[in-house]
């Protein structure tokens, strides 16, 4: 049974697994209008009532848009974000975050969005973004166009400073509580929790790292060299346990995080589907035990992501 849990003290309730559209948008690979669809029917029928979007995603808006009648809307909570809109596409100016959302309304035939994130600001120069760009998000909160604000990425110096100055709901970040790393549940949380702010989690898997093949993404991840041998040896003793390395990692990263709830992007049912049981299946405490003896040095723990001042 599908498990929530409140997001901070938005006043919003969210379920512990929430659903991320990149799939929709076919980051992942090709997906049909008729399987986009079926999978949104799905993940309300689980009970997931979170989904995250944003117009980085391609298409993700506009087909989750056509697939939300107006009983389904009412069922879900939808957060989107705005600020990055391509690989090295970038614009937090005040007018782009208002026009975006305003797109972003109208393809997801709503007349407003339940979390509204500045996406990936750790790239831009952050005074900026956290002055000009957290003033527009507070307007758009006060219009009644988004329920709360927030602002989404990975290096732990970035979020450290959002939480302290810019007075916002809720943020996402990133593969930081996962078998590899717990420094959001670590670092960031406490500092979140001093100054009001939700957490959501995301990228249980360690972008693809903690799975069967995870050891074979050569040149197509950030991930440093130690952080790469440590999840090599975990997908090792995994196998050799006979246990299901990204299973594993989805219950940890679902069950043990200090974050409302965990974004799963995936176009699969089946991947769907396992990771609404690994919310509540009791985890092999000795095999879990052993593979976090397997993880990097505290200090070795992340990769850097965007500018170099803001990691």
């Amino acid at each position: 049974m599908t498990q929530y849990r409140e997001l901070g003290g938005t006043g919003l309730t969210v379920s512990t697994v929430s659903f991320g559209t990149g799939s929709l948008g076919e980051l992942f690979g090709p997906l049909d209008d008729a399987d986009a669809l079926r999978l949104v029917d799905e993940v309300i029928d689980s009970g997931i009532n979170f989904i995250d979007t944003s117009p980085y995603y391609g298409s993700a808006e506009e087909r989750l848009g056509k697939a939300l009648t107006p009983a389904k809307r009412e069922q879900v909570l939808i957060g989107t974000k705005t600020g990055r809109f391509g690989r090295d596409d970038f614009d937090f100016s005040p007018a782009r975050i208002r026009s975006s959302l305003e797109r972003s309304l109208r393809l997801l035939g709503t007349d407003h969005v339940d979390v509204f994130q500045l996406h990936d600001v750790e790239y831009v120069d952050l005074d900026p973004v956290f002055e000009d760009g957290v003033a527009e998000l507070h307007a758009l909160k006060d219009e009644g166009k988004a329920r709360c604000i927030g602002m989404s990425g990975y290096p732990l110096k970035t979020f450290a400073r959002a939480y302290e100055r810019t007075g916002i709901d809720v943020s996402l970040t990133y593969a930081k509580s996962t078998l590899l790393d717990s420094s959001l549940d670590e670092v960031l949380a406490p500092i979140a929790e001093r100054n009001g702010v939700a957490l959501i989690n995301a990228a249980a898997v360690s972008l693809g790292l903690l799975t069967p093949g995870g050891s074979n993404m050569v040149g197509e991840h950030p991930a440093t060299p130690p952080i790469r041998r440590a999840a090599a040896a975990m997908i090792a003793l995994a196998e050799k346990r006979g246990a299901d390395i990204a299973f594993l990692a989805n219950q940890f990263s679902i069950q043990r995080t200090r974050a409302a709830t965990t974004v799963v992007g995936t176009g699969r049912s089946r991947h769907l589907q396992s990771a609404l049981r690994a919310a509540e299946t009791p985890i092999d405490e000795q095999l879990l035990a052993d593979i976090l003896a397997l993880r990097p040095a505290p200090d070795e723990r992340q990769w850097r992501s965007g500018l170099p001042e803001n990691n």
